[in-house]
Formats: structure tokens, C-alpha cells, sequence
């Protein structure tokens, strides 16, 4: 029988019988749930595509043919058939494998993804820059349903379906994002995958058919008859593909090894362009997973006996603060509604959308909508809440811009994920929302430092009764004793005749520590909570230091400097460029922007002016 670890690249599996297959699909499982148990990853996606994967490998050949996976998070598989299962060992860790596609990584790795509705845009490219070079290798991108509730994955289909470029998409429906799946598209996509009648029959037929030289000619005859079914009798047909100009296979079983082998060799055979509809179950094979796939979208490292998290969970994290806020919020003004793109509970919104399931709006994976609708909320007199990743709001610039900003309507922006966020690395790092939200007029920035700071920004930015953005990071989020209620603006903690810190938000406790290495100078700390507008005027021959979480290009420390030029500003950000995946503690090292590192400069500038 054959064994996972001789598997060293796809050319090993072409020769595999479907027992082979089916034994490398339990092996690959156990492989997943023992890795990602240690280091932490996504798991409920990678053991659903597992039959996929293999299928693909088996009838194509990467690197030649190009494989485009949609976010790149159900990658892992991939990963394990190209000759990378070492890499498991020290994934999504510093210096170690990353999470998602890595052209740098790999030669069968194609094209980096990490955002979601990206790959049928980019696999339509590649499509058409192979055909403009006389090329005639297959391009596959693979997206999961949730994808669909995206806009850009539409603006793809449609030039894609117009075009009618040779080129396969494999619809993965397993009728999961990270939240459930919303909106009509969705519905439709469950019509077709809760049809097993038909599918189970027409599997059956097309088999016994194809058996002999009449049952063969019988089966011609009878696709005709089924497509006019598949658009008259039975609703829940591939129609929306057909008429964009696909051809549409499906729905098929995922998790059949023979049943995908057999699609794509149909589909491969095809000059146009063809869509795979795969019903498949994320968390397949692992029946905790299975119950909870929310859960195991991207856990921590796990006990993978129970499925419980190996280190603590922190009593209070940022998104679990803003999220019991809001709610409390909702409760007191009734003009309160709450916003998220499919992170209902990664947002903290959860209990908001339990409460006021009326005022609560998760509009799928679509932040350019998002942004949009709330301005559209706005102006008719709601105060909307929208909760996104800072990297994620990214995609909706020209919304916040021209749709919230110019209007200057009152939509509070609860900014998820702000600064570096590790293990996902540089497509996930929120460290360029100062950048660029900071040049949009009637724009206020406001950087919460805890929770009761965050607590506050959200009372004081509802008051504002314009555009807010709230930034805040990733994890754990200390309540401080003794603290004030009401919202301080950039509050002199100390102060100090040598020196000065300006800590941007939750950088105060990094301050801390600087001062603490600085003990033979006069040091003096300011918290940052609101970052733009900024009109506090620097005065002294003091040094004055500011440091934060954000890019240094456009961030706070420039802001600073351009209302500054009397004064001598020492800024410490992250470089411009795409930040790796690590630890916080070691990546900070890495670009001496730890606490130690950042004192000896501070030291070293002292020196140089005395």
C-alpha cells in the first residue's frame, strides 16, 4: 500500500489506482490534524478539499498546468503533494512555511493569494497570457462558495463566460465561509447540492451507459434531453453558469476520489471554459471538526484527541471588547446598527447580531459593499458599526473615500487586526490603515491603547457624528484599574526633560519598557489615542520619539514630522515592505523595533548630539 511520506512530488501519483487515492485521503487527513494540532493553521478547509487536490494532481501536471487557489488558506494539501510535508513541521512560524501560496516557496505554487475573490481574475490572465504566447497548458482555479457572495468573483465570471477562454474553475460548496454563508447565491448553491436524487440517478445512468457502444449513443441522446431538464424540470440546475458562458458539471461528490478524476478529465478535454460544481464537507474526516468548523477554521494549536486549545485563551481580546460594546451601544441608541463582511464572530459581533438581529447586516465576503451600504444606512439616518479586518478594509479605499468621507457621513469603522498579526503573515499585517486613511478629508483615527480606551473611542466616536475609524489589534486586551471612563485625547502620562515617547495606541506598554532601559535620562510618555487629526504642537529641545504599528511610510511618526519641523522626531514603524510571517517578539527583533533595540538608538542619538 502505498505511504504519504513517498509521495516527493505529483509525478508520484499518476501511476495510483483509486485505492491508492482513497488510502493516501485518510493518510494526507491524519497528516493535517497531527501537524496543525502543533503549530496552529487552517485545518476545517484543507480536510475538506482533500479528494480535490488529489484529483487535480492526478490529472494534470503542475507546475506545467497552473493551479490558482481562491485565499490560498485550503492550500495545505497542495503543499503536502509538492514535495513540502517537511515544512509542516515549522508552519505559519518564523522563518517556517507559509500558510498560503508562496511563489518563492515553490515552482508549483503559481500566483500568491490570501484575500478573498481574487483567483478567477487572476487565473483568466494567466489563461490569456498562454494563449497570446501559442501555449496550450490548463489553467484551474479553485474558489469556495463563499467567495461567490464577492463581487469581483462576478466581474471575472462574466468577462471569463464572454470570452469563452479554455480555462476550469472548481466551484469547492461546502456552503461555508468563516461565517455561514449568506444571500441568494447562496440559496441557489444549496438548491443544487441538497439535489441526490437527481445527481445520485444521473451518476448511476451515465455509468450503466457507458458500458456498451449503444449505451454510449443512448447517453448523447439523452444529455440533450437533460440539459432542457436541467432548465425546465429541475430548478436547482447549473442555469446561472450557462448563461454566462460556462459549461457547468455538477454537482459532483467532492470527496470521490473516481467521481472528480473523472469531471476533470471531461472538463480538460473541453476548449472553453468549464465549471466544476464540488459538494464537499469542510472538516471532512474529523468529526470534531465536522461538528464545528467555525471553530477550526484557523485554530491555535489544538489536543487533537479533544479539540481543545492547548495554551489559555486571554480573558479579553480586542474584537470580544468592541463586540460587547457595540451591543451595549445597540441597547442605548436605537440608530445603532452593526455591519460585518461573513466575521459575525471573528468580529465580535456575534452578540450584537443575537440581540438585534434586524439591525445587524453580514453581507458576505464583499467589503467594498460593506462600506457602501453603511454610507447608504448613514444617510438615512442610522449610525452604522462596521466591523472589518484592517487588511481586508484595503479593498473598499474608493468606498470609504468618496462614499463615506465626502459625505461625511457617521459610520464608525471598528478596525480589526490593525498592525502586525503574525502567523498569516503579509497578506494579513494591518500596518498601512494610518497611511491610508489619513489623507481622507473629515477622517478621524482613533488608537485605543486597552479596553477601557476602546470603550470609550466607540462612546466618543458616536458623538462625533462623522467618519471614525478605530484601530485595534489582534488578541489579548487588558482592562486597566483607576482609568477614566470618558475619551482622553493623547494623554501626557509622564513627563520628562531629555526625552519624550509618543506610543501610538497599545504601544504605551512597549513605552514602558523603553523607559524602563532608559533609566539614566529624564523620560517622559504620551499616549496616542487619536492619531489623525493631530494638532498637539511639540515643544522644547527635549528628543521627542514616537513608535507604532503601522507602516512608517504615511504613518503617525510623518503625520507627526509634517506638523513638526521645529522639533527633532525619531520614528520607529515597520519598513516599507511586506512583513513575514513570525512571532511578535520576533519579528520586532528582526526589524529593531523591540523595546531594547529601539532604547540603544534612542541611546546612540543622544550620544551623537552630545
Amino acid at each position: 500500500m502505498v505511504k504519504l511520506s513517498d509521495i516527493k512530488s505529483p509525478k508520484d501519483l499518476k501511476q495510483l489506482n483509486t485505492d491508492d487515492l482513497n488510502s493516501l485521503s485518510d493518510q494526507i487527513r491524519e497528516f493535517l490534524i497531527d501537524k496543525v494540532s502543533k503549530t496552529g493553521g487552517h485545518l476545517a478547509s484543507n480536510l475538506g478539499i482533500v479528494e480535490i487536490t488529489l484529483a487535480m494532481h492526478k490529472v494534470f501536471n503542475s507546475p506545467i498546468d497552473k493551479f490558482i487557489f481562491d485565499v490560498g488558506h485550503q492550500s495545505y494539501v497542495h503543499k503536502i503533494l509538492t514535495g513540502r510535508q517537511e515544512g509542516f513541521d515549522h508552519l505559519r512560524q518564523y522563518k517556517g512555511m507559509s500558510g498560503f501560496p508562496k511563489v518563492k516557496e515553490s515552482k508549483h505554487d503559481c500566483f500568491e493569494t490570501g484575500h478573498s475573490t481574487t483567483s478567477l481574475s487572476a487565473a483568466f490572465g494567466m489563461a490569456k497570457a498562454r494563449d497570446l504566447k501559442g501555449e496550450n497548458n490548463n489553467i484551474v482555479a479553485v474558489i469556495g462558495d463563499g467567495a461567490l457572495t464577492g463581487g469581483m468573483a462576478y466581474e471575472a465570471l462574466n468577462n471569463i463566460g464572454a470570452s469563452k477562454t479554455k480555462m476550469i474553475i472548481i466551484l469547492n460548496d461546502n456552503g461555508m465561509s468563516i461565517s455561514p454563508n449568506i444571500g441568494s447565491v447562496s440559496n441557489h448553491l444549496v438548491n443544487l447540492r441538497t439535489s441526490k436524487k437527481y445527481i445520485n440517478t444521473k451518476t448511476k445512468i451515465n455509468r450503466r451507459l457507458g458500458k456498451s457502444k449503444t449505451g454510449q449513443s443512448i447517453h448523447r441522446a439523452l444529455h440533450n434531453i437533460k440539459e432542457n431538464i436541467k432548465y425546465s424540470v429541475i430548478e436547482e440546475g447549473g442555469v446561472l453558469f450557462e448563461e454566462l458562458g460556462f459549461t457547468y458539471l455538477g454537482p459532483v461528490d467532492g470527496h470521490s476520489v473516481e467521481s472528480m478524476i473523472e469531471v476533470l478529465e471531461r472538463a480538460k478535454s473541453l476548449n472553453k471554459p468549464v465549471i466544476i460544481h464540488a459538494i464537499t464537507q469542510k472538516g471532512k474526516g474529523y468529526i470534531i471538526a465536522e461538528k464545528a468548523p467555525n471553530k477550526f477554521h484557523g485554530p491555535s494549536a489544538f489536543d487533537p484527541d479533544t479539540g481543545l486549545a492547548i495554551s489559555k485563551k486571554p480573558e479579553h481580546t480586542f474584537s470580544q471588547v468592541m463586540g460587547d460594546k457595540a451591543l451595549e451601544m445597540g441597547k442605548e441608541h436605537k440608530d445603532i446598527v452593526a455591519i460585518t463582511a461573513a466575521m459575525t464572530e471573528a468580529t465580535g459581533l456575534y452578540p450584537f447580531a443575537q440581540n438585534f438581529p434586524n439591525r445587524f447586516f453580514d453581507v458576505g465576503i464583499a467589503e467594498q459593499h460593506a462600506v457602501t451600504f453603511a454610507a447608504g444606512l448613514a444617510r438615512g439616518g442610522m449610525h452604522p458599526i462596521v466591523a472589518i479586518y484592517s487588511s481586508f478594509l484595503q479593498r473598499s479605499y474608493d468606498q470609504v473615500m468618496m462614499d463615506v468621507c465626502l459625505q461625511n457621513l457617521p459610520v464608525i469603522f471598528a478596525i480589526d487586526r490593525a498592525g502586525f498579526v503574525g502567523a498569516d503573515g503579509e497578506t494579513h499585517n494591518g500596518m498601512f490603515d494610518i497611511s491610508y486613511l489619513s489623507a481622507m478629508p473629515n477622517m478621524t483615527i482613533l488608537c485605543p491603547a486597552d479596553g477601557n480606551d476602546l470603550q470609550a473611542a466607540m462612546d466618543y466616536a458616536y458623538e462625533l457624528n462623522s467618519p471614525v475609524a478605530i484601530r485595534y489589534p489582534r488578541g489579548a486586551c487588558k482592562f486597566k484599574s483607576g482609568l477614566h471612563k470618558t475619551f482622553v485625547e493623547n494623554e501626557l502620562i509622564c513627563n520628562g526633560s531629555d526625552i519624550e515617547i509618543l506610543a501610538v495606541g497599545p504601544c504605551i506598554d512597549d513605552a514602558m519598557l523603553i523607559k524602563d532601559y532608559l533609566d539614566d535620562y529624564s523620560v517622559g510618555i504620551r499616549k496616542i489615542t487619536k492619531a489623525m487629526p493631530f494638532d498637539l504642537q511639540l515643544e522644547g529641545n527635549k528628543l521627542y520619539v514616537s513608535i507604532e504599528d503601522g507602516s512608517l511610510v504615511g504613518g503617525f511618526g510623518q503625520i507627526l514630522k509634517a506638523n513638526n519641523n521645529n522639533v527633532e522626531i525619531l520614528s520607529f514603524a515597520w519598513p516599507r515592505k511586506f512583513i513575514e510571517h513570525g512571532s511578535n517578539d520576533q519579528i520586532k527583533q528582526e526589524y529593531k523595533l523591540d523595546a531594547k533595540s529601539i532604547a540603544e538608538r534612542i541611546k546612540a542619538e543622544l550620544e551623537r548630539k552630545a
